[in-house]
């Protein structure tokens, strides 16, 4: 007999293996393209890059999900200034926090009673929590799901991979590194974790690439430059552009405001808004 009809399935009163899986299909199949930004190791700029290319799409007209699975970590709602959001039910669901008409956030952040409260849980946990986030939440129909994913290559980022991604050639992960040999190594590590999944690599973007003095607008290359690069070419993967330091980006990060709302018009927003539009386009590796 098939498992989904057994009937100890239907005496319980809950939804069958096959039933979720029914909803996660039909809940992700409304999403055009999902892209994880991933990082190899921690403090590279991963959740601020993740934040900026979600604003510079959706301000580009596109309809666009955030997912905040940095669950020990959470740092999206800060960002955007949504802390203190609690997540509400739906007809169909959890409604997502609405920070544009056409960017929707979720994250583990909004479940939390406080800032200061940390998630202690195991693998299994964490899983369930992401399988949650993707198939319970009202998401509707997105041009776009951009996935903040912890560092490393862990439960998170490998659940996320399984669930959303399989062998969809039109999604795939953004990798965010800095220029630094120690940061470079573990970046060589998530493109080979990406391949072993099966899952297209869409590029690799340096992050601090260059320090931009705030009084004369020079750029310092204080954690070298075109680490990134050489890196990318050297795995066969796309490279994306430099983002360089600007002390705005701490600014706006601290004060609730994505840096494409605050500084629009500088380098560092134009490079943005360049990797985004290469995004929607470019093919995976």
């Amino acid at each position: 007999m098939d498992s989904c009809t057994s009937s100890d399935q239907c005496a319980s009163g809950q939804p069958s293996a096959c039933e979720l899986q029914a909803k996660m299909k039909q809940r992700l199949g409304r999403i055009n393209r999902k892209i994880l930004v991933m990082s190899g190791k921690g403090g590279v700029g991963k959740s601020s890059t993740a934040v900026n290319l979600a604003l510079a799409l959706a301000q580009e007209g596109y309809a666009v999900g955030l997912l905040d699975i940095d669950l020990h970590g959470p740092s999206v709602p800060k960002m955007l200034g949504l802390e203190g959001k609690q997540l509400r039910n739906g007809p169909d669901g959890l409604l997502p926090i609405e920070y544009l008409q056409n960017l929707k956030v979720i994250s583990v952040g909004f479940l939390l009673s406080s800032e200061d409260e940390a998630l202690v849980w195991r693998g299994p946990a964490k899983t369930g929590l992401i399988q949650q986030f993707l198939r319970d939440v009202q998401w509707g129909d997105l041009d776009f799901l951009i996935v903040d994913c912890p560092p490393g290559t862990g439960d998170e980022p490998l659940t996320a991979v399984q669930t959303l991604l399989g062998n969809d050639q039109n999604s795939g992960a953004v990798i965010v590194t800095t220029p630094q040999e120690v940061a470079l190594l573990d970046v060589r590590k998530s493109i080979t974790f990406c391949r072993r999944l099966e899952m297209p690599v869409l590029g690799v973007i340096e992050n601090m690439s260059g320090f931009v003095c705030p009084k004369c607008g020079e750029v310092i290359d204080i954690f070298k430059s075109g680490g990134g690069l050489q890196v990318a070419e050297s795995m066969k993967a796309p490279f994306l552009g430099k983002i360089p330091m600007d002390p705005a980006m701490v600014q706006a990060g601290d004060n609730g405001k994505p840096y494409l709302a605050l500084r629009g018009e500088t380098e560092t927003s134009k490079t943005y808004r360049q990797i985004a539009a290469s995004l929607m386009q470019s093919p995976a590796n």
